[in-house]
């Protein structure tokens, strides 16, 4: 009995399998399109895919092309192809401007975005993109329900963008380049004056200046301590009792007794 019903489920199978091979390649736009739908429904994508590809151009400019351009916009997204998703998403919210789904496009669109961005440590082109798409979906859909996420998405790229630059302008630190990592500092505050890594990049500033300072020609050590003492007195205006604290006293209380030595 379960040899026959195992033979049974095949039978069916191969059976679905030779229906979609002869729909992909017949001819039947409107058999197609049925099949497509069927399969995406299902969230048989692959499959649906395949047949959307053909459906699309057949019936561009049609009333059904709404709904099947959305279909094949969403089915690139649930396979995760997010740069034909975008592009997608993007060329449906152009045609279809009235659209019942034109919201929900728009999202999934700049989301697709968000998926495309690559790790801090890479180039950040597609961050800046994903950041601008979700931006331009929170102030054309500022009542939406996904506002509280594309907000958290934005914040999160945001930081993976300030912490590619904070990682830059601390290498020049650690590779003993202080002039130009104190240049890079300053650039990092005020293109993020907001960041998680404020605390962090006034503390290298300092010691990046103080390092660079003990390690000049004697005619320029005391000005640039006296610059460092300066850092040092901005990091502990909004640190007092921040992360690096302990080792910035410690370099302030070296400066101290080196400047003392010039009086």
């Amino acid at each position: 009995m379960r040899r026959l019903l195992y033979l049974l489920v095949f039978v069916l199978f191969l059976g679905s399998c030779s229906e979609y091979q002869k729909v992909l390649r017949g001819e039947d736009a409107a058999e197609k399109y049925k099949m497509a739908e069927n399969l995406y429904k299902e969230e048989k994508y692959k499959k649906g895919l395949k047949l959307f590809e053909q459906v699309v151009p057949k019936y561009r400019g049609k009333p059904q092309a709404e709904r099947i351009m959305y279909y094949y916009a969403d089915t690139y997204f649930q396979l995760e192809d997010y740069y034909l998703a975008g592009y997608q998403f993007e060329r449906f919210t152009k045609s279809f401007p009235n659209s019942d789904k034109r919201k929900e496009a728009a999202y999934k669109g700049a989301k697709s975005y968000y998926y495309l961005s690559p790790r801090y440590s890479l180039d950040q082109t597609e961050t800046t993109d994903a950041i601008e798409k979700l931006q331009a979906y929170i102030n054309a859909y500022p009542e939406s329900e996904n506002l509280k996420e594309a907000n958290t998405l934005v914040t999160e790229l945001r930081e993976k963008k300030e912490k590619k630059a904070y990682e830059i302008a601390k290498q020049y630190h650690h590779r003993r380049n202080y002039k130009v990592a104190i240049s890079a500092f300053d650039n990092y505050l005020i293109d993020y004056p907001g960041s998680i890594f404020r605390e962090r990049v006034l503390y290298y500033k300092l010691e990046s200046e103080y390092l660079l300072a003990v390690g000049s020609y004697e005619s320029l050590v005391k000005e640039r301590l006296e610059t460092a003492q300066g850092y040092y007195k901005t990091y502990k205006k909004y640190y007092k009792e921040g992360e690096y604290t302990e080792k910035a006293n410690e370099i302030a209380e070296d400066i101290k007794l080196r400047l003392e030595q010039y009086k």
